[in-house]
């Protein structure tokens, strides 16, 4: 009877187990609208975010992923204050970041990856480009099986992961993690945002964006990855605008269509790269000054190199 009694249990077990199997279809379908909002966020294609998920929690089944919904093997860091588990991988009990739900987990791949200066040329990148972030993935030592990029890009091509980096979500609680950002909800100015007709600055296209504006929201309006409108405004953060500025929706020139600015009162480096739609980086080097320089009323400013001109403040 107690023999029986143990088989049963085993028996009901095993089954438990074999339901609670999850097929690559089965997280493709649970994870896709997540990572294609993550792709509207970050920029990273949601065809290599599911690639890599699959891959590393072994499409949900890993160990890791049941105890720490960790999908993407995110060690804990010096960084890390968050809830911690332990297992092992490469070493004995190793210390792996937990999050309380999936979609954190994903949140913290892409910051983790925006964040890290190895991993910035795969932003230049565009995100149909699934195989230049696979190879790129492993050139910046993301992973260090040599045969990683091809495993991506398998799995990318055999469940035609590529399909998702047309960026339409069919599921309205992922679109919600997207509105429910700070500065996106029903009362933020993402309802205002209007790109009315063709405004052109140093020949871009630019247009002027209230104080508090959502930078997700005007990324979304205008159809850019939120890390590119980021680059295009030399923002180094996302958030809400702390003042009205004018906002480019394309990479600012290298140089001005004028030769100098004179400034009518104190102000920015920055609000002068942004009033002439002219890359921060290139005033700094133009003019001799820190991008985080403060301009008094009267300066002039290059916005053209030239040898010639000598600048009074």
């Amino acid at each position: 009877m107690k023999r029986t009694g143990i088989l049963t249990t085993l028996i009901l077990i095993c089954g438990l187990a074999e339901a609670q199997n999850i097929t690559v279809e089965n997280y493709i379908d649970m994870y896709k609208n997540i990572a294609i909002a993550e792709m509207k966020r970050s920029g990273i294609p949601a065809s290599v975010t599911l690639a890599q998920g699959i891959l590393e929690t072994e499409h949900g089944n890993s160990e890791l992923v049941i105890k720490s919904n960790n999908h993407f093997g995110i060690k804990c860091k010096s960084t890390w204050t968050g809830e911690k588990v332990t297992h092992t991988d490469d070493a004995p009990d190793e210390c792996f970041r937990k999050y309380n739900k999936a979609e954190d987990s994903y949140k913290d791949h892409s910051d983790y990856l925006r964040s890290a200066p190895r991993y910035a040329s795969l932003f230049q990148l565009e995100a149909s480009d699934y195989k230049g972030w696979a190879y790129g993935l492993r050139k910046a030592g993301y992973a260090t099986n040599p045969r990683y990029p091809q495993i991506l890009i398998t799995n990318i091509e055999k469940y035609n992961l590529q399909q998702y980096d047309n960026g339409v979500i069919t599921d309205s609680s992922a679109m919600a993690q997207i509105k429910t950002a700070p500065g996106t909800g029903s009362n933020s100015p993402q309802q205002e945002i209007a790109f009315k007709g063709n405004t052109k600055l140093n020949g871009l296209k630019a247009f002027f964006a209230a104080k508090g504006t959502s930078l997700l929201a005007i990324a979304m309006k205008a159809d850019i990855p939120l890390v590119k409108l980021l680059e295009y405004n030399d923002l180094g953060s996302d958030g809400l605008l702390k003042n009205a500025c004018w906002i480019y929706l394309e990479k600012k020139a290298k140089e001005g269509n004028r030769d100098i600015h004179t400034s009518l009162q104190d102000e920015t480096l920055y609000d002068i790269s942004q009033n002439n739609g002219v890359q921060l980086k290139s005033l700094s080097q133009f003019n001799n000054l820190q991008e985080n320089d403060k301009v008094k009323k009267g300066t002039k400013i290059r916005l053209r190199p030239s040898q010639q001109l000598t600048v009074s403040k």
